[in-house]
């Protein structure tokens, strides 16, 4: 590989008080070219943005600045209509909530949210309801003198006297450990960097934690510690040598087992250790094998596994504690390869098994000695069905969560001997919200190899005129991660102004198990970009939309997504909303040196291979951009995003600006102070929404 440099680094053509002081003239910044040359695989890549990589740059940052000024400049107009979606967003949220409370160890543990305040209160009360209230962590308090706070994990020792918990107080996803006397207030001297997971062992003094290495990310390392000591003394349990693989740490139900997870994009091993003695051996559950995935509960002294080594769609298998490998597992649910097996929880007297039929999931409830399960019924054709929290292992009730595009989510208790639900707490929906007045289908569109796209739509009834109405269309589709059909409080306004919103689940997501997946990764991505065009064609096809008035919205992969199918169709889209686009495939993908990179790809591919370095580059958005017409674009990403540096959009917007021959708008927000997710507090990262959904409905032609 050889990089060279034919031009001299010069100033910026714009800087960011020039944008200011010239707004009325609106000139886009402009990035300098220096041309750098990569010769691999027979190829020459040529990137004249790479200089933008070096974050420590003042010319960086300048660029930056411009980048903001202009995008703020540009957009100044919005804001009245940015400013009206917030308002009406925040009328259809109950600021002042709690959580549904749940119990564990003698304690009800919940959540409470405070209007006006940006982040959520961890609170618990003794034995009953009626206890006084008290607070274990108040995050805003954390967050003051702070420009962004993230919680990550938090857990409370067994006897309920101390919280160990992580914060990233930057963004970049690097959580430090703390640990809290929860009978004094006192935070501890206990602390550890780059903190992944974390678990209590029974001793109520032990705490195994996973860190990640300082440069890649990767979770690799297995701690264990002991309260009241330096965790420079920390031994090292268990080091993870194969960068394609990262750790997890986390604890059965029924608390006897503290579990260690090893996992790769596409093979799993799992260890095991009696929760009372942490100072014992770990013990194998099944070695790796290749292309083999495993997950693991247990109760009862067996563990219970979900594996797909007979088919992607995974079967439910059985272990004795005492003798856990393959030899011993006894088949409990066969693999139906039309109905992916999500996933398993395991209780005292019962089993409950989530599956996924068309796309949907569906709760299977196995209870007694019959083989026979019960269903948890549903009433929409679209909707979300997942676990709620469930600390209790000897219960005879299972707490489970349902919503749907236009049902709050709602907390339900189902009695396993009585086949009843009972309705725990809806979401209040304040501000005149009408669940009637609106629509939610389910569709299977064509692609062009005759695949069954799902595809959720939503919308007004009363403002609804088929084929006349603007159409949105979000996607994702990519790690096997469904986008599920959830309530949204910020497309209730686009729905309002008559905007139909579309969800397309398309090849290389979860929805339809891991062949879904399959289906769409590696040397069958493109399968990803083309239903989502074929999806949005077989919208405008049955009258969901307008053609010419198509909005488009993906973040982080679905970034990518949207870089790619705006590159193949700029025709099809008159606005695209891209946020934390991973659009430099090429360039990120080899570079091993990088967060994700090694262990991705069995996700993307390896570029250094030939056959997958060119079918890349035939997508790779950043590679593929032209000079041609392309739609209104706002970009969004974050300076300390740890997930997709910030110089890929970018390097992006300044490749754009430089080869497209409209007059769109192409405008580029930078987070200075966000991570991969923007702003930390709950009303900044609605401030954002609104302000890239004021920017579509512009475009669109809807400026109230």
């Amino acid at each position: 590989m050889r990089f060279s440099s034919v031009a001299p680094l010069v100033l910026l053509s714009i800087s960011a008080a020039a944008v200011a002081q010239n707004a009325q003239t609106l000139k886009p910044p402009v990035a300098n070219k220096i041309h750098t040359e990569k010769h691999i695989n027979g190829a020459v890549l040529t990137d004249d943005y790479a200089w933008l990589r070096d974050r420590a740059s003042q010319k960086v940052h300048a660029y930056l600045e411009a980048e903001n000024a202009y995008a703020e400049a540009s957009t100044a107009s919005q804001k009245p209509l940015a400013d009206k979606l917030y308002n009406e967003t925040l009328s259809h949220i109950k600021q002042t909530d709690v959580s549904v409370p749940y119990r564990q160890h003698g304690y009800w543990y919940y959540t409470r949210t405070q209007e006006g305040k940006q982040y959520p209160v961890l609170c618990r009360k003794k034995e009953t309801l009626s206890a006084p209230e008290e607070v274990m962590l108040d995050v805003n308090e954390l967050a003051k003198g702070e420009k962004f706070m993230g919680l990550g994990e938090h857990e409370v020792s067994d006897d309920s006297n101390l919280l160990a918990y992580t914060t990233d107080n930057v963004g970049f996803r690097q959580y430090r450990l703390h640990v809290k006397d929860l009978r004094t207030g006192k935070v501890l001297a206990d602390s550890a960097e780059r903190v992944d997971s974390l678990v209590w062992a029974a001793d109520n003094k032990t705490i195994f934690y996973t860190t990640e290495d300082a440069q890649t990310k990767r979770s690799d390392l297995l701690h264990r510690h002991t309260v009241g000591t330096s965790s420079a003394a920390d031994p090292v349990v268990y080091n993870e040598k194969d960068e394609r693989y990262e750790l997890g740490v986390g604890r059965t139900r029924d608390e006897k087992y503290i579990l260690l997870d090893a996992e790769s994009h596409i093979t799993s091993e799992w260890r095991f250790l009696e929760a009372d003695k942490p100072t014992g051996a770990w013990k194998m559950m099944e070695p790796r094998h290749e292309g083999v995935r495993y997950s693991v509960d247990e109760g009862n002294g067996l563990f219970y596994l979900r594996v797909n080594d007979t088919n992607p769609s995974y079967r439910l298998v059985t272990a004795p504690v005492a003798a856990p490998g393959k030899p011993h597992w006894t088949e409990l649910m066969a693999a139906r390869s039309d109905v992916p097996l999500e996933d398993v929880d395991i209780f005292k007297d019962f089993y409950v098994v989530t599956e996924r039929v068309k796309g949907l999931p569906v709760l299977q409830v196995f209870a007694g000695a019959s083989s026979r399960p019960s269903t948890i019924a549903v009433p929409e054709p679209a909707y979300l069905l997942s676990p709620a929290a469930n600390a209790d292992f000897d219960t005879g009730e299972y707490r489970y969560a349902y919503q749907s595009p236009i049902t709050p989510n709602s907390t339900f208790a189902y009695n396993v001997k009585s086949h009843t639900s009972t309705l725990l707490k809806q979401q209040e929906v304040p501000g005149g919200y009408d669940k009637s007045r609106y629509a939610v289908e389910r569709l299977f569109l064509p692609a062009k190899d005759g695949t069954g796209i799902p595809t959720t739509v939503v919308y007004r009834k009363d403002l609804f005129k088929r084929g006349e109405n603007p159409l949105f269309v979000y996607g994702y589709g990519s790690y096997g991660i469904s986008m599920d059909d959830t309530f949204s409080y910020t497309m209730l306004p686009l729905m309002d102004r008559g905007v139909v919103t579309s969800t397309a689940h398309i090849r290389g997501g979860g929805e339809l198990g891991e062949a879904w997946h399959d289906t769409g990764k590696m040397m069958t991505k493109r399968n990803t970009f083309t239903d989502f065009i074929d999806a949005t064609e077989g919208l405008l096809a049955q009258g969901y939309g307008k053609r010419g008035e198509v909005g488009i919205e993906g973040g982080s992969a679905g970034g990518m997504l949207m870089g790619a199918v705006t590159n193949m169709r700029p025709d099809l889209f008159k606005v695209v909303l891209c946020e934390v686009p991973f659009v430099d495939v090429m360039n990120t993908m080899l570079d091993a040196s990088l967060p994700l990179t090694v262990g991705e790809y069995e996700e993307w591919g390896n570029p250094n291979q030939k056959a997958a370095f060119d079918y890349m580059l035939s997508y790779s958005p950043y590679d593929n951009v032209a000079a041609k017409a392309y739609p209104a674009i706002l970009v969004q990403t974050s300076f300390d995003d740890s997930q997709v540096m910030y110089w890929e959009p970018s390097k992006y917007v300044a490749k754009l600006r430089a080869l497209k021959t409209d007059q769109n708008p192409l405008v580029f927000f930078i987070n200075m102070h966000g991570g991969h997710g923007g702003s930390s507090g709950r009303y900044d990262r609605i401030r954002e929404a609104d302000r890239r959904y004021a920017f579509m409905l512009t475009e669109l032609g809807i400026t109230e």
